[in-house]
């Protein structure tokens, strides 16, 4: 058994959540959340924010940690665990380029509902959810967008 870390985020700008459209020579297709691989050295903060970079193009900020979620998958000689640490950030525009190098096709804001059911997999709604319960909460204490919170 392998074991992989990632980070990502649940990105908010205004109210709508950045997805990304990921295309895979057609075998992995599907809206997600950006996150990707911890690399050595890195803090778990500094991969979410540059991965939510590279993907995207959207610069945003750490609001809070939300969680982790847990999933295997197959690769032809192993199988592999995976580990994602996800953090709530805010978006300083709407701004958001598609990495074409990592086949991400399209990328953008998407209201709430939206967002949760373009989402592919169970575990990124999983993580919306909280994220966006969270969002609203900062918003009901007019926190959310205050300097002072981070």
């Amino acid at each position: 058994m392998l074991e992989a870390t990632s980070c990502g985020g649940v990105v908010i700008f205004r109210g709508k959540i950045l997805l990304l459209y990921k295309n895979y020579k057609n075998k992995y297709e599907g809206w997600v959340l950006p996150k990707g691989t911890v690399e050595q050295g890195e803090e778990y903060k500094e991969t979410a924010l540059r991965e939510v970079l590279e993907e995207s193009g959207a610069k945003a900020t750490i609001i809070k940690y939300i969680g982790k979620s847990e999933y295997s998958f197959s690769v032809p000689e192993d199988t592999v665990a995976k580990e994602v640490h996800w953090y709530l950030m805010m978006a300083d525009s709407y701004y958001s380029k598609p990495q074409k190098e990592e086949f991400f096709l399209d990328s953008g804001f998407y209201k709430y509902h939206e967002a949760y059911h373009l989402l592919k997999f169970s575990n990124e709604k999983q993580i919306l959810e909280k994220g966006y319960d969270e969002y609203l909460e900062l918003k009901r204490s007019n926190l959310w967008g205050s300097r002072k919170y981070y």
